[in-house]
Order: C-alpha cells, then structure tokens, then sequence
C-alpha cells in the first residue's frame, strides 16, 4: 500500500465508520459501527497535523502515542502501530470501543478546534487492535522470569484486570478473586453489547489466563474468604471492587413494584446475551417489552438503559435530566445515537415522586437553570405549578454509583475511607494506609472512565514491583 502523506485535514473530511442504520440495530444488540477498511483507516490516520504539543495525547488518561500510531498506520506499518499503543494501554480495542472520545482525545485536537474536523482516533484505534487479534499479534502473556512474589486482586474489572496483566508480564503470581461468574465487572455486565460485544472481554479473559493468571470466580470477600486469610495469603492486595451501590431516590411512591436500579436491569439483559437463566428478566420484572419507561439520570449508565429498553422492545422510552442537553455528563455522540433510535429527551425535569402501585407514572417537576453552585454548573432550580404526570409503568433510576462500606463488610477498621466513602489511597502508588494494600479505579477515585480504572491499575501495578524489587534487594522504594 502506497504511504500516505500526513496534515492531509484540509483536503480529506472526517469520517466516521459507517453507522448501522438505526431501525436495524435497534432490533439487535450487535455493535453500531462498522470496522474501517485498510486504506480507509490510513486515510483518516493521515489527517493528523503532528502537533509540537499533542493535545489529543495531554488529554488521554493513559498519555497514549496517538500521533506516532496514527503516523504508522497512515504509512501502513500497522503491526508497529499496535505494539506502540499496547505500550501505554493494557486493552485498546475496549477503549476505541467505548471511551468518551468527543470529551478526551478527540474533543481536544487541534483540527477540530480549527474547524476541520477531529480526526477520528478512536475508531482507528479499535481497528489496529481488532487487526491485531486477527492476525494473531496479541498472545498469551510470557515472562521472562517467574518471581515468587504473588499478589491477590479483589475485583476483575479493568482497573484489576489491567494490572493483573502488568504485574503477570513482570513474572508475579497473580489471583483474581471476583464476585460475579465471569470476569470483567461493568465491561460484561454493565456495558450493553451494541457498545462492547462480550466476546471481546471474555478473549481478553482468556488471553490473560492462558498467560498464567488464576480466576476465582463467584468468590464474595467477607464471605467466602476473609480478607485477612488474603493478606496473609499474598504478598500484596489490590482493592479494585469498582462501586456498584446505587444512588436511590426518595419521594412519595419510591417503593412501588416496577421501580428498578439500572445495575440490576442492565447485569440481566448482558446475562440473557450469554443465554444465562434469568428468572427476573423472564418474569417481566427486568424486561422493558411492551412497556412505557422512563429512566431518571443523565449519565453514561442512563444512555445505556435507554439504547437497552429500545431493543428489548419498549413501547416508548423517555429520559428525564434536571439539566439541559449542554450540562449533561453523558457523551453528546450517545445522545444522538440514543435520540436516532427513538429515545425522547425531556430536559430540565425532575422526579418528584410517583403514582400507582405497581407504578404507573413519574410525577415531574419542571426545571430551570439558576446561579451556579460551588462546582460551577449551574443550580437546577424548580419552576413552581409546572408539575405533570409521565406515564410508566418501568422506571430505571441511572443516577449513579457510590462505594460499598468495605471496613464494615470485610471487618477491616483500619482500612481508611474518605468522606465519600472511597478507600483512601495515594494518588501516585495507590498503596492505602494499610502496608501492602493498594486500590484502584473506582472504588479509590470514584464513579469515573474504564481509562482511568486501566490507568490506576498499571500505576498500582508498578509500585508493587517497585516495592517488590526494593525488598530483594535491600534498598528502600521512592
């Protein structure tokens, strides 16, 4: 293939993989976009200006190479091109998949900022790694040398899953200890399909225990295994149990049947796309056909149930945000995509309460925007007599995810948490007050990006091999 010249953005447009037309893919939960072509993918590589200052890197949790990786795909050095970028991120295909690229790398290059257009890292992204696994580049990890050092990671989700595949290519002996029956956390159950297909994860999976990392699946800490007995087991523990608590909402009629949490309704679609046995999705209880459903939030986890209640066939899917569309925290690209399958928005609406028994309605409040608060958003502010009733008869509440009170579940009064009840942890090696525990992704941070949970577990990674080498050989760790 001929190499292509790069800064070609004044005379190439962006352009996107070809998106499945939206009456089809609402009826499925395979992926929307296409995969790009070979010379497709080097022509929209090739509309990267190099910059002195790569914003679109800066604004990466994980600093990927991008203009250097985008560069080799453009002159077709694709094998090169993905060996750079596993350099920096544990799972890229997962990332070109469903990072927020409009509000990271892409939301922040140049050209786009000139008016041009972003070039569209992410789906360049997803093809290098989709082009990898089918050329058979990505193998099973293979240390140079085994260590004897073994470290227990406490949850199988991107951040664990992430430094589990750093720590085993460093020789260490890795267990994942996880409460669900596959690996994974949100990226299998939380993360619809027409997103993240799951064979996608579960090869990760597989790539990861063939390299020599051990599942134990199905495994409650503070239930099956104390987590004392891991402590005493491994030479380290690495916390990375993500939050999976919901944010409930009050009101008169809160409690009535058919009001349900988004964790609870998105894990039983995923499991029913593994063909699992589902008894509250079978019952109806879980299941959006034939429906009218509202989902209250503005969040990624709101567009997910949204796109989810359309497939399985809702008669009408609503979305109430007590902001408008320019404040809300979900990406602008899921809107859309969201809005073009039929989900209809009501902006600046909030629930005040609900009506029938089980539920057949949200009562609403209508909102204004008002003077800003201490974060610098702009306070919803109640339009008084605006009140009216949506008719539903399956609410989701999407309004987020707080931690667990692990010190209580796992009986453990000396590990610190923060006022907002994360696990207390140093921002640069992770490790928490307790020697030898660290914690990552969520649970550390808070609700956040799968990045930041892949970048948090490759720096707790690190640290622990800093400790680890700084032991064997007597010299204190930095």
């Amino acid at each position: 293939m001929a190499k292509q010249r790069m800064l070609q953005f004044v005379d190439v447009d962006k352009q996107m993989p070809a998106k499945r037309v939206a009456d089809l893919r609402a009826q499925d939960f395979d992926e929307i976009y296409g995969e790009f072509a070979e010379e497709k993918a080097a022509e929209q590589s090739s509309r990267c200006s190099q910059c002195g200052v790569p914003y679109c890197q800066s604004h990466c949790p994980l600093h990927n190479n991008i203009p250097d990786w985008l560069r080799l795909t453009a002159e077709g050095r694709l094998r090169e091109a993905y060996d750079l970028s596993q350099l920096t991120n544990t799972f890229p295909e997962i990332c070109g998949r469903i990072c927020p690229q409009d509000r990271l790398c892409e939301g922040n290059c140049v050209i786009e900022q000139s008016g041009h257009g972003t070039v569209t890292i992410g789906a360049v992204e997803k093809y290098i790694t989709d082009t990898a696994w089918e050329k058979g580049w990505v193998t099973p990890v293979k240390p140079e040398v085994e260590r004897g050092e073994s470290v227990a990671i406490i949850g199988g989700g991107p951040g664990g899953l992430a430094a589990a595949d750093r720590l085993r290519r460093a020789g260490v002996q890795v267990t994942v200890y996880d409460r669900h029956d596959r690996a994974g956390g949100l990226l299998t159950y939380g993360i619809p399909g027409f997103k993240l297909e799951k064979d996608i994860v579960m090869r990760r999976n597989e790539q990861l225990e063939k390299g020599g990392v051990t599942f134990v699946l199905n495994c409650n800490v503070g239930e099956d295994i104390s987590f004392a007995d891991l402590r005493a087991k491994h030479d380290a523990v690495l916390i990375a149990t993500g939050v999976y608590k919901s944010r409930d909402l009050g009101g008169p009629g809160s409690g009535a049947a058919g009001i349900v949490r988004a964790i609870d309704y998105l894990t039983a679609s995923n499991r029913k796309s593994f063909g699992d046995e589902v008894p509250e999705f079978d019952s109806g209880e879980l299941n959006a056909e034939g429906r009218k459903v509202v989902v209250i939030g503005g969040g990624d986890t709101a567009m997910d149930c949204v796109r989810t209640a359309i497939r399985q066939g809702a008669t009408s899917v609503k979305c109430l945000y007590r902001r408008d569309r320019a404040n809300m925290p979900g990406s602008q690209r899921e809107v859309q995509n969201a809005e073009e399958e039929g989900v209809v928005f009501e902006w600046l609406t909030a629930p005040k309460g609900f009506t029938g028994e089980p539920v057949t309605g949200v009562m609403v409040q209508k909102m204004r925007l008002g003077a800003p608060d201490a974060s610098g958003r702009q306070r919803p502010e109640v339009i008084e007599g605006a009140d009216y009733v949506e008719e539903a008869d399956l609410v989701i509440k999407a309004l987020g995810f707080e931690p667990e009170d692990l010190p209580t579940l796992w009986g453990e009064k000396a590990l610190e948490v923060t006022r907002w009840g994360t696990v207390k942890a140093d921002f640069r090696t992770h490790e928490t007050a307790m020697p030898g525990v660290y914690a990552v992704g969520d649970i550390a941070r808070g609700a956040s990006l799968v990045v930041w949970a892949i970048r948090d577990g490759r720096e707790a990674a690190d640290a622990m091999l800093a400790t680890f080498d700084a032991v064997a050989t007597g010299v204190a760790a930095e």
